[in-house]
């Protein structure tokens, strides 16, 4: 087998080094025991370095236990017939190897492993330390093998755990775009009412210029700045619209703005919610119908929220602003210890979120002082007909 096996995560250097640290520690033990026995028998010196070499062999095997473990298992069991100091390593790739939980390949290296301990009492005889090492040895072999399965147990379950979190997050990414997409279609229904009803305007007061000679100069100056401001604001909404995706489907109503928030503000309260309002905007019939309808919209939904995420408390809007300066909204409301976003959490903020950034203005949220509060500004430009209302 090639490569590594599925579920298998890349090992850091860390990890590396604690892989070989636990193969070498037992070759020093065996290495300090052979040492011993060669002060005492010089003769055994010769067996001794075939013994080190053996094992420095296994040691060097262990590299490709990750891409051939069966064949590294296998090749460094066989070494421990000859070699104690092949044992480390031997057991290391063992344990590489039944993280990869395939039966049919550990159970025969385990059974060659097991025969590897008893292989070397055949031709020496039966003893009571022979008895010893190998029941010591059988223990020790059954217990890398739940190590070894018990690791891949972990793997398996920090693989499905990644999934998880990445199917959520691709979900998540998907509600988020969804909302963004449905925040589009919503504001390009609502501009083809306003287009057309601006459209019908100007058509109605260029036909008036065309047809009507009563006019004093001073009617006519003040009809042709009305048809400018019109055409100018027709021209802001209509890059709103540019962009957006257009759902073919029935006309909808007409959409409410910030002269309807009073009447939002006595349904909400009628319903129970407290709201606090501080309403400081300046020239208000000078507001634009798009920059009203979202400004209707990020309060509307601002509401809506602390609703859901702080019933009971108390709701304090603030609105101001003029031409010239832009139109800021600012929503807060206590927020109670212990709450969370579900699932679906926020994606109204997406939604208003996006609806504003089209609109060229900026949103915010956060949490200050225990308090959830909404930041909107909105674009507000300073119109003709109010840079030369002192001279009319």
């Amino acid at each position: 087998m090639h490569g590594r096996t599925e579920n298998q995560p890349p090992l850091d250097q860390s990890g590396v080094a604690l892989r070989y640290l636990c193969a070498v520690l037992p070759m020093l033990f065996h290495g300090t025991v052979l040492v011993w026995v060669v002060f005492r028998d010089q003769d055994r010196l010769a067996s001794a370095l075939v013994d080190v070499g053996l094992g420095v062999i296994g040691l060097v095997l262990m590299r490709w236990r990750r891409r051939r473990p069966w064949p590294i298992a296998l090749a460094t069991a066989l070494l421990t017939v000859f070699s104690t100091t092949a044992t480390g390593p031997a057991q290391v790739a063992y344990v590489s190897l039944c993280t990869h939980r395939r039966w049919r390949q550990f159970v025969p290296v385990a059974l060659v492993s097991w025969l590897c301990l008893v292989a070397p009492y055949g031709w020496k005889g039966v003893t009571q330390a022979s008895v010893v090492s190998t029941t010591t040895g059988t223990v020790v072999l059954g217990g890398l093998t739940v190590f070894g399965l018990y690791l891949r147990g972990r793997r398996d379950l920090a693989a499905s755990q990644r999934e998880a979190a990445l199917a959520a997050e691709r979900e998540q990414a998907q509600r988020i775009e969804q909302a963004k997409l449905a925040e589009r279609v919503k504001i390009s229904h609502e501009m083809h009412d306003v287009l057309a009803h601006r459209i019908s305007l100007l058509s109605m007061l260029a036909g008036g210029l065309a047809y009507r000679t009563d006019l004093t100069a001073e009617e006519t100056r003040e009809v042709a700045l009305a048809i400018q401001e019109n055409a100018h604001q027709s021209l802001n909404e209509l890059r709103t619209v540019l962009g957006t995706l257009r759902r073919d489907g029935g006309m909808e109503a007409p959409q409410p703005n910030l002269a309807n928030l009073d009447a939002l503000f006595d349904e909400v309260r009628g319903a129970g919610q407290q709201v606090e309002v501080d309403d400081s905007v300046g020239n208000r019939e000078l507001l634009p119908t798009q920059t009203g309808r979202h400004a209707y919209r990020i309060v509307q939904e601002a509401l809506t929220n602390a609703r859901k995420h702080a019933p009971g408390s108390r709701v304090t809007a603030k609105l101001g602003g003029r031409p010239g300066d832009g139109l800021r909204i600012r929503v807060s409301n206590p927020t109670p210890s212990g709450t969370s976003a579900g699932p679906g959490g926020r994606l109204g903020l997406v939604g208003l979120a996006e609806r504003t950034r089209m609109a060229g203005g900026t949103l915010s949220h956060a949490v200050q002082d225990g308090h959830f509060i909404l930041d909107a500004r909105l674009p507000w430009e300073a119109s003709h007909r109010d840079s030369t209302g002192d001279r009319g």
